[in-house]
Order: structure tokens, then C-alpha cells, then sequence
């Protein structure tokens, strides 16, 4: 970066920074951050090269009760709602990855705007200080996989990698550049995905991986070979790779899961079998969200486990693959569960 890039990043950085002073509290109170409009929800732009960012904002307000919850760039949400009673504001952080295009790296469902977008929603939104400054070499946990993780552009689709932020504090950040209808060959070759996320690795950086619902066709030999490079340039880059066998599809034969739904393909290979047998040759830490989301879906059976994925009544589409807001919460919470057996790094930053 040169002296007049950094010099024009730090002047943004400068004049997004809202600081109020005792004198003029109330009326700061008041008023909306300059960088904000909007009531319900208020939405706030801030002109950003990519890159990662500490977000401060004071959650709340002094005049009334309020109930806040954040989003950024596409649909990214990053705190569930906070409820406050009327003159408390909460100070709290979030560390956020702003990349250009927003939402899938491939710029489906549209690339959105240039720098960071935030958009504080919930049943009564209120902020009063808002802060955006660049993040001081936050950990950073990078996502590579398919639709059922990216940042779904559009509701009532949400991946689980949409909602994983909302689990982790200040000083770790998630940067989702899975992408909808990739398999692991599509993800190696497309410009905009590895290619793109391998440089940005940083020693001890995190980088899960997931891939399996578009590997239709896939030989066991070339998805083995496909996740060894995944994993090999993830090392390269001197980073952690953890392999994420795929979610189950809502696929029955009466009260257990069919083949199809646990991911073996159309030519027989046992993709998640391919996955954990790598990371037991190659070291590599395993997240089975397979076995977990099986165990999941059949104890809710049939019926009641649609509501993981998407309904005609709930959301004007049947799905058996994406998920729900709930079902990527629930999904999100699984991957948690599998980090904290692992004692990966980010474990440190949960909430």
C-alpha cells in the first residue's frame, strides 16, 4: 500500500469516527451518526477499503428502551439483539472483514457497495457513538465452501457462516468466501475464491473447509485430491486448514436418512468418508458436521426437522438443502461445538 493509499484510508477512517463530548451528549443522543439514516432499521456506510475493521458502538440510548441487533455488508449478522432499558448504552466491539465484491466473492445476488455497510436492526433500534477504526492483526478464521455457508444475498436463505460471527468477539473475525454451487474443483479454479483468499492467509490464520453438496459426480480419488490442495496451500500460506465434512439434506426413508442426503454422490464415493480419512493421513483437524447434523435431523424426524431447512409456509419455498435462519443457527452452534472439541485457536474469542 502506498504512503497516499494509507493517507487516504486513515482520512476516511478519521471522519467515520463519531466521538461525543460530555457538552453535547444529549443531543448526540439525538441524533444519528453522520455515516447513518434510518429509523428501522438504521443503516450506516462507511467509505473502507477492504480489509478488517473494529467496530464500536454504543447500543442503546438515553431517552428510551430499545432492542438492537447488527448486520454488515450482505446480510453478515454480527450481533443477535441487545435489549436496553431507557439511558443505558452498551459499549461493545465487533471485529468485521469488509471484502470487495460484498457477500459471495463471485458477486452473486449483486456485489453491493464499496466499503462497509452496517445496518442495526432488532424491534427497537438505537445506537448513540458509533466508531469504525482498522483492526490491529485480529485472528482471522477464513470460510471456503459452498451455498449452505456463503452470505445468502437474499432471505430466507442464510448459510451457516452468515451467523457464525455473532459467536465471536472483538479481536477474531470471520471472512466468508464460500460461494454458492461450488465444489471443491470449482473452488481451487475459479480466480475470485482460492486463488483470491490464499494470499490473504497470515501464519496461525484458520481456514475451514467445506465442500460436498456440488461434488455430484466427483470421483472419491479426485475429491481426495482437490481437499489435498485446499489443505497443502492453506499450509503454504503457513495457516491451520480444518476440513468440515458437509451437512446432511433433509432426505428420508422413514425415520432415518437416506444415502443421497448423507452425501454419497451419484458414482458412489462417500464424500465425507474421503474426508475424514484425509484428515486422519494428513493431520488435519476435522470437523464431522455430518455425523452431527445426522444426529440432529433424524432426532427431530421427518416433520418437525423442516423447520432447519426451508418451508412453503414459512418462507414461500420448499428446500431439503439451504437452511433457515434457525437452521443456520443451529448449524453455526454444531460448528462451534466442533471447534471447541478441537481447541482450535478461535475458542479464545468465543462468546
Amino acid at each position: 500500500m502506498s504512503l497516499r493509499q494509507r493517507a487516504v484510508i486513515l482520512a476516511g477512517l478519521a471522519a467515520a469516527t463519531l466521538v461525543p463530548v460530555p457538552a453535547v451528549a444529549a443531543a448526540v443522543q439525538k441524533a444519528l451518526p453522520a455515516q447513518c439514516s434510518g429509523s428501522a432499521p438504521i443503516k450506516c456506510h462507511f467509505a473502507v477499503a477492504p480489509g478488517n475493521y473494529d467496530v464500536t458502538v454504543g447500543l442503546g440510548s438515553t431517552t428510551k428502551a430499545a432492542s438492537t441487533s447488527m448486520s454488515v455488508e450482505a446480510r453478515r449478522q454480527v450481533l443477535n439483539a441487545v435489549s436496553t432499558s431507557a439511558g443505558q448504552v452498551v459499549p461493545t466491539t465487533v471485529t468485521v472483514n469488509v471484502r470487495n465484491p460484498e457477500g459471495q466473492p463471485t458477486g452473486q445476488g449483486g456485489t453491493g457497495t464499496a466499503g462497509l455497510d452496517i445496518t442495526f436492526g432488532g424491534s427497537a433500534p438505537a445506537i448513540g457513538s458509533l466508531t469504525v477504526t482498522a483492526a490491529q492483526a485480529p485472528l482471522v478464521t477464513y470460510l471456503a465452501g459452498d451455498s449452505t455457508v456463503c452470505d445468502q444475498p437474499t432471505a430466507p436463505y442464510t448459510g451457516w457462516g452468515q451467523v457464525l460471527p455473532t459467536a465471536v468477539r472483538s479481536g477474531a473475525v470471520i471472512a466468508n468466501y464460500a460461494d454458492s454451487g461450488e465444489s471443491s474443483g470449482s473452488f481451487l479454479a475459479n480466480k475470485a475464491l482460492f486463488p483470491t483468499l490464499k494470499p490473504l492467509i497470515k501464519s496461525g490464520d484458520l481456514v475451514l473447509i467445506q465442500f460436498g453438496h456440488n461434488d455430484k459426480q466427483t470421483s472419491a480419488t479426485a475429491f481426495r485430491d482437490n481437499l489435498t490442495k485446499l489443505v497443502d496451500g492453506v499450509r503454504e500460506r503457513g495457516g491451520v486448514p480444518v476440513l468440515v465434512t458437509p451437512p446432511v439434506r433433509r432426505l428420508f426413508s422413514g425415520s432415518k436418512l437416506t444415502p443421497t442426503a448423507l452425501h454419497v454422490n451419484g458414482v458412489g464415493a462417500d464424500l465425507p468418508a474421503v474426508i475424514r480419512a484425509l484428515g486422519k493421513s494428513a493431520g488435519v483437524p476435522v470437523i464431522d458436521l455430518t455425523a452431527k447434523s445426522k444426529a440432529l435431523v433424524e432426532s427431530l424426524g421427518p416433520a418437525a426437522s423442516q423447520q432447519i431447512y426451508l418451508t412453503q409456509a414459512a418462507d414461500g419455498v420448499t428446500d431439503n438443502t439451504h437452511f433457515s435462519a434457525y437452521g443456520a443457527n443451529r448449524m453455526s452452534d454444531l460448528v462451534l461445538q466442533g471447534v471447541r472439541e478441537l481447541a482450535l485457536p478461535l475458542v479464545a474469542y468465543l462468546r
